[in-house]
């Protein structure tokens, strides 16, 4: 078997911004929800058999505790963010399993997830749908991946490894060095895509850099500025592999949890309150095929 493993806060900005509009049945936008289920159906009915997906139920949690200018809640659309719950109502409804998080974010239950589906030996592949740099640490051979539903992009240990330079292993040190501006930290002055990659694929992680940069073995134009802008933002470094490094301690539900067995009631009535009944039908017969109808 396959699981594939959906970032539902993306999901739902990126349909936020693709499809028009659309209000239920009391005015209420739900565009956005209705195009986020659609591409559930749509991947259940191409053959998806577990699934899980995870949310940010708040946008902060326990890393903007840790560093002030992480990425927050503020500045997005009030209709987006009105979407927000009942897009994990609708997920639930359907009949795929949904995991709002709170203190921790989607990422941390998608890499917690992940790490229980790859220790099942009957799953053959673990899918983690989205584009997010920070999940490409999860990924394991080709027996983890990550998939840009956007682009189709596959992307297994030796893609990471192509298109970061290091391993899945070195992403969160990678990115300490680099930054990630879609969460909100700098990463370190001076040091860019090559130079971390250049380093961190000799030593892996950030404690076993040299002090010395005639230790590291590399050719690398300001590489004594560099090493001294390490050892001068050590502490910051160390933080910002901490915001990158995803957890993934959180409870989730077992493989045998994510197998899809169709539609609640209640999405019916969903459905029918977003003038989409068919969508109901399409949830039903995609259990039906597969034999494990509620």
């Amino acid at each position: 078997m396959r699981v594939h493993l959906v970032d539902g806060t993306y999901e739902l900005f990126r349909h936020f911004y693709a499809v028009p509009p659309l209000a239920d049945a009391s005015g209420k936008e739900r565009g956005a929800v209705v195009g986020v289920v659609q591409t559930l159906l749509g991947m259940l009915e191409g053959g998806s058999t577990h699934m899980g997906v995870a949310t940010d139920h708040v946008i902060e949690s326990f890393r903007n505790e840790l560093y002030a200018g992480y990425k927050t809640g503020e500045g997005i659309d009030p209709r987006l963010w009105s979407q927000f719950g009942p897009l994990e109502a609708a997920v639930a409804a359907l009949g795929v399993v949904v995991w709002p998080m709170v203190e921790v974010e989607a990422d941390d239950a998608l890499a917690a997830a992940a790490k229980v589906a790859a220790a099942d030996r009957r799953v053959e592949q673990v899918i983690l749908c989205s584009p997010d740099k920070d999940l490409t640490q999860c990924v394991s051979g080709d027996r983890v991946v990550t998939l840009d539903r956007r682009s189709g992009k596959v992307s297994n240990a030796s893609g990471v490894a192509e298109r970061f330079g290091v391993p899945p292993s070195s992403i969160p040190d990678y990115l300490a060095l680099v930054g990630d501006s879609s969460d909100g930290y700098p990463g370190l002055p001076g040091w860019g895509a090559k130079s971390a990659s250049a380093v961190l694929a000799r030593f892996g992680r950030l404690e076993k850099i040299p002090e010395s940069v005639s230790d590291w073995g590399v050719s690398m134009r300001g590489a004594e500025k560099l090493s001294r802008i390490l050892r001068e933002h050590w502490g910051d470094a160390l933080l910002f592999r901490k915001l990158a490094t995803l957890r993934t301690d959180q409870p989730v539900v077992s493989v045998d949890d994510l197998a899809y067995a169709g539609p609640t009631p209640a999405f019916e009535d969903l459905a029918t309150s977003w003038r989409r009944p068919k969508l109901f039908a399409r949830a039903q017969a995609v259990a039906q095929a597969s034999g494990k109808t509620r």
